[in-house]
């Protein structure tokens, strides 16, 4: 009778751990909430507002030079990008990428910038890893993560696919 009741235990640790784990990974903010507003500087220096982005789709992507998933990511997200770039949407001037690199080493992000082939220029980081004030902002507790914005500053995914980014963009788009 006792082994019965450890073997009925067990599941039911692995349920409260599985479902705690899945609690803390949970976005901050949900589809609908309007995405805070942030101001970031760049490897040289220059500030960036999200807010200077109002009136467009901005893709605010969390990523890491150290990151597999998110490398592997980056590439996708080239090609999504290059399609997007010139599109003219229904409700929004244009599409961009915001990128928010989780580091410690900028000489590493720089390099994983350009071998990637990140050409859109709204790359920012405090190099403070995941004590980054903008990932502190959105709840990032692991990367990739990222949250699409509308014009008007609503979030309107959170975490997509590529191909469910790819999707919402194209609706979008002008027909």
């Amino acid at each position: 009778m006792k082994l019965f009741k450890e073997l009925l235990l067990l599941p039911l640790i692995f349920l409260v751990v599985w479902m705690g784990m899945k609690w803390y990974k949970m976005p901050l903010l949900a589809q609908g909430a309007l995405a805070p507003d942030f101001t970031a500087y760049t490897a040289n220096s220059d500030s960036l507002k999200l807010s200077d982005y109002r009136g467009n789709l901005v893709l605010l992507e969390f990523w890491g030079s150290w990151c597999g998933p998110c490398r592997t990511h980056n590439k996708d997200l080239v090609l999504l990008y290059n399609k997007f770039k010139n599109v003219r949407f229904q409700k929004e001037a244009a599409f961009t990428i915001l990128s928010v690199g989780i580091e410690t080493n900028k000489q590493r992000w720089l390099q994983a910038i350009k071998k990637d082939g990140l050409v859109w220029k709204e790359q920012v980081s405090d190099i403070k890893r995941l004590s980054d004030h903008v990932a502190l902002l959105y709840g990032i507790k692991e990367i990739p993560s990222s949250y699409l914005i509308d014009g008007k500053g609503h979030i309107i995914a959170v975490n997509p696919s590529t191909e469910r980014l790819e999707e919402i963009l194209t609706k979008r788009s002008q027909k």
